[in-house]
């Protein structure tokens, strides 16, 4: 699927005029809930806050509301929630990670230490759960929880799974429909549910956004091996030398014969940290097939989740439709 210079240009300016709708509404929020609050919090929250991203989620909520028919100011305040507990996760992703970059600069935890990152994590988490209770109700709420609860389960199954050449296909898709999707459908229901949408338009937005964030995560662990270090931010190879078994290794481990299987393996149990083994498991993935498998079931996917919006077609915003479409091709073109 490819998207037209016109349609990427006119995505560029929107998400960009959303992004800065969205920092605003978050500037003014920590600023009146911080009112009495320590000073080194507020630092650290515009550190994390403001530091670069893609603002991906608070888009997808803004667009969810509008192709249901509803776009005012309170919407971004919602969407600023939504990025807050992305935001949360991240930061207590490299805690987990112990990451000492994001983003291209320092981690909140290389740069304010464990304890204050932490710390910071919650807070996001407990602001956004505030909002969302009361922009969207009881019922907003319950499906936040239950996608926050799912990102802790695709957590675990994660450190479950750690350096597991075992590891099937079906367990990467549980692992990433929990930890990433999850989240991602969320923010497309949430506005749906701002909007006053249907059932049927809520469903068909929550699939849309399953099934942009599982093929957002495969693009992602593609970028892994195949990215630009100075685009993506993160150093090449970093899942493998964290020992997270992903669809293309898992693909080339199925596909291997017994000498291919035996080099793998002892990539994967001997020291990962060395560019040679890097580069040497990203030849033996090429070969077998694990990148183009990946690429081909992304592209599948995306397929899927634009087919998810064919009931907006006869009558919803056809802006936001084609908007939301274009971003299902931009994951495909993604390059960081």
């Amino acid at each position: 699927m490819t998207i037209s210079k016109e349609s990427q240009g006119r995505l560029r300016e929107v998400a960009a005029r959303v992004a800065a709708d969205v920092e605003e509404a978050m500037r003014s929020d920590i600023k009146r809930a911080l009112r009495r609050c320590d000073p080194l919090l507020t630092e650290v929250l515009e550190y994390a806050l403001f530091g670069g991203g893609k603002r991906i989620r608070p888009l997808l909520t803004v667009l969810s509301s509008s192709i249901c028919g509803r776009r005012d100011e309170e919407l971004y305040l919602l969407s600023a929630a939504l990025e807050y507990l992305h935001v949360a996760t991240l930061i207590h992703d490299d805690v987990i990670d112990h990451a000492r970059t994001r983003r291209g600069r320092e981690s909140v935890r290389n740069k304010y230490g464990m304890a204050v990152a932490i710390l910071a994590g919650d807070w996001l988490h407990a602001r956004s759960m505030h909002l969302i209770g009361q922009i969207t109700g009881p019922e907003g709420l319950s499906a936040f929880c239950r996608a926050t609860g799912a990102m802790v389960d695709g957590e675990y199954l994660q450190l479950r799974h750690a350096g597991n050449i075992e590891m099937k296909e079906e367990d990467y898709f549980a692992i990433i429909g929990r930890k990433t999707a999850s989240l991602i459908s969320s923010t497309c229901v949430l506005g749906a549910m701002f909007a006053g949408g249907t059932q049927e338009q809520q469903q068909s937005l929550g699939r849309y956004g399953e099934k942009v964030g599982v093929a957002f995560q495969v693009v992602d662990d593609l970028l892994d091996y195949l990215g630009d270090q100075q685009q993506t931010g993160k150093k090449v190879g970093n899942d493998f030398i964290e020992g997270k078994i992903t669809l293309p290794l898992i693909v080339a481990l199925k596909q291997a014969d017994a000498k291919e299987h035996g080099e793998l393996t002892a990539l994967l149990s001997g020291d990962r940290s060395g560019p040679n083994a890097c580069e040497h498991l990203r030849v033996l993935l090429d070969r077998l097939g694990g990148f183009r498998f990946a690429r081909q079931h992304a592209e599948f996917l995306v397929g899927q989740a634009v087919d998810s919006l064919q009931i907006f077609v006869p009558d919803g915003d056809s802006e936001s439709y084609e908007l939301l479409v274009a971003i299902a091709g931009y994951i495909l073109a993604r390059e960081h």
